[in-house]
């Protein structure tokens, strides 16, 4: 029963570090260092340096820097796109870290796990601030921010402390991912295709209200009904007699 226990929590750990790396990575390593100088939790020997008071200082910058990027229109898009190899590599190397570092299976399957979590994740990231900076007002993406750091830092804390439940909130995350990627992306083509249309002259023209209605062309007038046995003979009556004059 044990180690049934332990085996969830660190499957619990693994991918909670890989999906949350995907969304803001210096925040996760920030809240792990942070708990580890606080004696809150343990880190494995390969990453134990993380709770150093030096390394939880340049974290905590960079996770400042990252607080306020999020939240300014336009530079999100573009701190994503320029972060989204780093946050990949981050889950990654962060759930191996976890399942020992060593080169066992386990620790190949968690580096694999973490990985295609985090690449998840930020893609997803990716397409859904997109469609939002389709809005001209910055409150959207402030919120949307906020609800990523608020999802984040829950998502740690439910992994360390019911691992099951993450495992299922996991589960439906997944699937929320999917739909949402999907109609983001969805989104962000159909603005692609508007402005093309638009700076290639090809956008669509509504009707002139003063224009009148086209109407169809007059059908020629019907050519008069004549007899074909008119065309090909005339009869004349002449005092009385009868003469035909054939026509060819």
């Amino acid at each position: 029963m044990q180690g049934a226990n332990h085996l969830l929590q660190l499957v619990a750990l693994v991918t909670v570090l890989g999906w949350a790396s995907g969304l803001r990575a210096a925040l996760v390593v920030f809240a792990l260092g942070a708990s580890a100088l606080a004696g809150w939790i343990t880190l494995p020997a390969p990453i134990a340096w993380l709770g150093s008071p030096l390394v939880v200082g340049i974290t905590s910058l960079l996770a400042f820097i990252g607080f306020l990027a999020d939240k300014i229109p336009g530079v999100d898009s573009l701190s994503d796109f320029t972060a989204a190899p780093l946050r990949v590599v981050t889950g990654a190397l962060l759930a191996a870290a976890m399942a020992g570092g060593s080169h066992d299976l386990g620790t190949t399957l968690a580096l694999s796990g973490g990985g295609l979590l985090a690449a998840a994740s930020a893609l997803t990231k990716l397409a859904t601030r997109a469609a939002i900076n389709t809005s001209p007002e910055p409150f959207s993406n402030i919120g949307a921010s906020l609800a990523e750091e608020i999802v984040v830092l829950g998502s740690i804390w439910l992994a360390l402390a019911h691992p099951l439940l993450w495992c299922i909130a996991l589960a439906a995350l997944l699937l929320a991912m999917a739909w949402l990627l999907r109609v983001s992306l969805r989104h962000v083509r159909g603005l692609l295709s508007r402005l093309v249309r638009v700076f290639s002259g090809r956008g669509e023209r509504a009707p002139s209200p003063s224009a009148p209605p086209s109407s169809p062309p007059p059908a020629p007038p019907a050519a008069p009904a004549h007899s074909r046995i008119a065309d090909i003979t005339d009869v004349q009556v002449v005092g009385g007699g009868t003469s035909t004059d054939s026509r060819s």
